[in-house]
């Protein structure tokens, strides 16, 4: 059980837990879950950290197909210049390794930002804190137990 599966138990969301075999050499751990559990791409979600100003590291929840837009996640979070976080650093925030990073619960609370485009999907994927574990649940619910603002952060 992860951090992310008992934050959703104790919050009595509704969700559902799916694991696969992860492939250590997966490119793409996002298009590995697509492929392994025969989802639409459209509906699994990555977890990314980004670092505004050089100050506040933010959580960024885009669809796999996409790549994070730093540029909109800077504006959108109030900033001038968004950058990747250093994987060490989002391992050590987040409490999850690289490749199975949840925006669900990470050790710190950080400001959280989910592509629009989930905010159209009645379920979405996202890690359930583990490579090989991807967990469904309404946008909605994660939005709200994240506190999270839905914003275009994703470009094609």
């Amino acid at each position: 059980m992860t951090p992310a599966v008992v934050m959703l138990e104790k919050a009595k969301v509704d969700h559902e837990v799916r694991a696969y075999d992860h492939d250590p050499n997966a490119e793409s751990y996002g298009n590995e879950a697509v492929e392994a559990l025969g989802l639409d791409p459209s509906t699994v979600f990555k977890t990314l950290l980004a670092v505004v100003d050089g100050s506040e590291t933010v959580v960024a929840v885009v669809p796999v197909a996409n790549r994070l837009d730093l540029k909109a996640l800077a504006k959108t979070a109030g900033g001038k210049k968004a950058t990747m976080a250093d994987p060490a650093d989002a391992e050590r925030l987040t409490g999850y390794v690289v490749g199975g990073i949840s925006p669900l619960g990470q050790r710190r609370k950080l400001r959280t930002f989910i592509d629009a485009t989930a905010e159209s999907l009645d379920h979405m994927h996202v890690s359930a804190g583990r490579r090989g574990l991807e967990v469904t649940l309404a946008p909605t619910e994660l939005g709200r137990l994240l506190s999270a603002a839905f914003a275009s952060i994703a470009a094609d």
